[in-house]
């Protein structure tokens, strides 16, 4: 195992990993910005290194400066997190060849999956469904127009080295389709650095459906049920879930099956999640995420295992800890983003906490990294917290969630714990009766009746 491990990230997930690593006794080394030079993970590391202004081009993003504090620390592995170089190929790839491991997959891999045609061309051929649409990448708004008429409006342009809702056009007229094709790939280009786009028939009523997975890198291969992400603004999860509300026991068992049987043929290493849309009753493969995920502890409170120390644990070389006769699903997990923003107009909103006192209580988890008198910057992504909650069902877990944000106390900037509040007091969601687009529908309403009054 790890003497020390070097994290290669900043907020919750940074604090997150340092805990994991405390408790299987592997001292940490946490690297910062300028901005972050007071944040929690550095206060409690057992080193720490500042490896640049608080631009994330600057620092979280420099390679050489990671790869340099973990020299001089004498770190044997770089755990990457979620954001930032998570999911970059090449970095991977300077990690190993500079002797550290990486707590994460296979340089290749990432490489594979980052690229959304590739990746879909590869899942295709090892048995998963996948959302029909353009054979590869769009060359041409003629292409992009001999797609749609094959397979018929609407469609969906997305980039093909993108997330986070950036460079996805929808199209439901074709006549739109050149300022779409257009505009998708000057975002695409804008955002990832690559203005390659495909196309994807656009499904009107799909939940979001994601599978855990856990690999060897061995060619051993095992899932850890799904999380419902269909709560969604502008293509981000605002809320998740597990087990979904929608899927019957059969049609779990059978998309869970199909993710790890495809995680065995890859020889895949460490977690991922295979991202899939759900219409009735059938999966269409999106994507894969390389990495831990924003919503990982959802899975951790279903099953009882930490996601993290398996990474680690594989990274080592280690063999799994669970297997498949041996994992069981209790009870249900619902995690909501806490993020420093206003909770309707959804502008940032950085600040210094004033006051703070997360909620607890049985079956009550706060991931934050935030405290009394630290100053959240107006530089990185606004999420300041997750606040997860588990119960012996549905219904007992929401009556915790309500409780749970009544009770949390976060003092100082605005956040969007009262649109969370909002959201599960809505009759769609309390009957799980809900799509991708329900809450930008919802809001879209709130805003006309706002303007009308």
């Amino acid at each position: 195992m790890f003497k020390k491990v070097l994290i290669a990230n900043r907020g919750e997930i940074a604090l997150r990993i340092h805990r994991a690593c405390k408790e299987m006794g592997i001292e940490t080394v946490a690297v910062h910005s300028t901005a972050d030079e007071n944040s929690m993970v550095v206060r409690l590391a057992d080193e720490s290194v500042c490896i640049g202004p608080p631009a994330a081009k600057d620092s979280y993003l420099n390679i050489p400066a990671i790869l340099t504090a973990a020299a001089i620390t004498g770190a044997e592995a770089i755990h990457p997190g979620y954001g930032f170089l998570s999911e970059n190929a090449e970095f991977a790839r300077m990690v190993e060849e500079h002797g550290f491991a990486f707590i994460g997959p296979k340089p290749e891999h990432i490489e594979s999956m980052g690229d959304k045609v590739v990746a879909k061309e590869t899942v295709q051929t090892l048995g998963l469904p996948v959302v029909p649409g353009s054979a590869g990448a769009l060359g041409s708004v003629e292409d992009a127009i001999a797609t749609a008429e094959e397979w018929g409006l609407p469609v969906i342009i997305k980039a093909a080295s993108g997330g986070g809702g950036k460079g996805m056009k929808v199209v439901r007229d074709i006549k739109d389709m050149a300022e779409a094709y257009s505009t998708a790939r000057s975002e695409a280009k804008a955002n990832f650095g690559d203005d390659t786009v495909y196309m994807e028939k656009f499904l009107e009523k799909p939940r979001h459906i994601e599978i855990q997975v856990f690999g060897d890198g061995k060619g051993g291969g095992i899932h850890l049920g799904e999380r419902d992400c269909s709560i969604q603004r502008r293509h981000q999860k605002v809320v998740e879930e597990g087990p979904s509300p929608v899927l019957t026991d059969e049609e779990r068992e059978y998309i869970g099956g199909v993710s790890a049987d495809v995680v065995k043929k890859m020889q895949y290493r460490g977690a991922g999640t295979f991202e899939f849309l759900f219409e009735e009753g059938k999966f269409y493969f999106m994507e894969m995420n390389t990495r831990i995920q924003v919503e990982h502890p959802v899975t951790e409170m279903i099953t009882g295992i930490d996601l993290v120390c398996e990474q680690i644990r594989i990274a080592a070389g280690e063999e799994l800890t669970f297997k498949k006769d041996n994992i069981r699903l209790r009870g249900h997990s619902i995690e909501v983003r806490v993020n420093a923003e206003n909770p309707r107009t959804f502008m940032p909103s950085p600040g210094m906490i004033k006051e703070y006192h997360p909620a607890g209580g049985l079956g009550i988890r706060m991931d934050s990294a935030i405290y009394k008198g630290y100053s959240i910057p107006p530089y990185y992504d606004s999420m300041v917290g997750k606040l997860i909650v588990h119960g012996r069902d549905r219904a007992e877990c929401l009556r915790r969630l309500h409780r749970a944000i009544d009770e949390t106390v976060i003092e100082g900037i605005e956040t969007t714990l009262p649109l969370h509040k909002w959201i599960i007091s809505q009759p769609e969601f309390i009957s799980g009766d809900y799509t991708i687009h329900w809450l930008e529908q919802q809001l879209a309403k709130l805003d006309e009746a706002d303007k009308a009054a």
